[in-house]
């Protein structure tokens, strides 16, 4: 990978990389599809990354499906799959990790402790590996978007950040790999998740601009549901993640719900006193 990536450049081509762990979805193709937009040649890299999962998450049990991710991933023209082993990016005795002071205490940092950490340091190694000039992350997981701007800010890797806007079912549920643990009854509760978002949306609309108030009604929209167990409904600051009062700006609303075992997330903009 290495080599190839000097290749492309001592060609003079540029590069757009979309790193994924696989079981790819049309969010991720979406993903591809933007890289193959910005640059000469795609790069896709999948990898299951065991720095991210916490105690007790799904880490053996996260969807692999290489074959059919290459096929995918190769109808949409992508020019390299860089599909690595772990004992590639983590050899006997690997002790290096970046971690970040801030935005990772917010929203899903709080109860997945680590977690950014595992997902800096794979992100910062894929970097070095495949010198992009452009990367491309979805805005579905906004937290994520958020800390790896900040990385590349802050450490001054050259690469230009591209968030995706989130890809949905045709039922308005948030794409995931995740999704296939959804029984049917448990997908009808996760689409609670959407609804609570585009109910705050129409009361942002009409005037409503107490955080509390978005968040009291998003909760019982969800709890209402079968199976559904809330880690966070959170507005906040898009830049900061720091926690938003009054909404008199353009404020992100996060939310992580477990839908059975299955954890899922999500997120809108709310803009107040617009219907968006």
């Amino acid at each position: 990978m290495h080599q190839s990536a000097r290749d492309v450049k001592r060609a003079g081509k540029s590069i757009a990389f979309v790193p994924t762990m696989g079981f790819l979805h049309e969010g991720h193709l979406s993903l591809i599809r933007e890289a193959r937009r910005l640059a000469d040649i795609v790069v896709v890299s999948m990898f299951v990354n065991p720095t991210q999962f916490g105690p007790g998450e799904d880490f053996e049990a996260y969807p692999r499906d290489p074959a059919r991710d290459s096929e995918l991933a190769e109808n949409e023209d992508t020019d390299i799959l860089f599909i690595p082993e772990k004992q590639d990016l983590y050899p006997p005795g690997y002790e290096t990790y970046i971690i970040q002071e801030n935005l990772p205490g917010h929203l899903c940092g709080i109860s997945r402790p680590g977690h950014f950490t595992g997902v800096m340091t794979i992100v910062a190694k894929l970097f070095n590996i495949i010198k992009p000039h452009y990367a491309v992350f979805g805005e579905k997981d906004f937290q994520q978007l958020a800390v790896i701007r900040k990385m590349v800010s802050d450490l001054n890797f050259d690469v230009k950040i591209i968030g995706s806007p989130t890809v949905r079912e045709t039922d308005g549920l948030a794409m995931s790999s995740r999704n296939k643990y959804l029984s049917s009854g448990q997908r009808s509760s996760a689409l609670t998740l959407y609804r609570a978002l585009c109910d705050a949306k129409e009361m942002t609309a009409k005037g409503e601009t107490r955080a509390d108030a978005l968040i009291d009604a998003a909760v019982q929209t969800i709890s209402a549901a079968p199976e559904t167990s809330i880690d966070y409904v959170k507005i906040c600051d898009p830049d900061t993640l720091e926690d938003v009062a009054v909404i008199d700006r353009p404020v992100l609303m996060g939310l992580a719900v477990k839908v059975g075992r299955t954890r899922l997330i999500d997120n809108t903009i709310l803009q107040p006193g617009s219907r968006g």
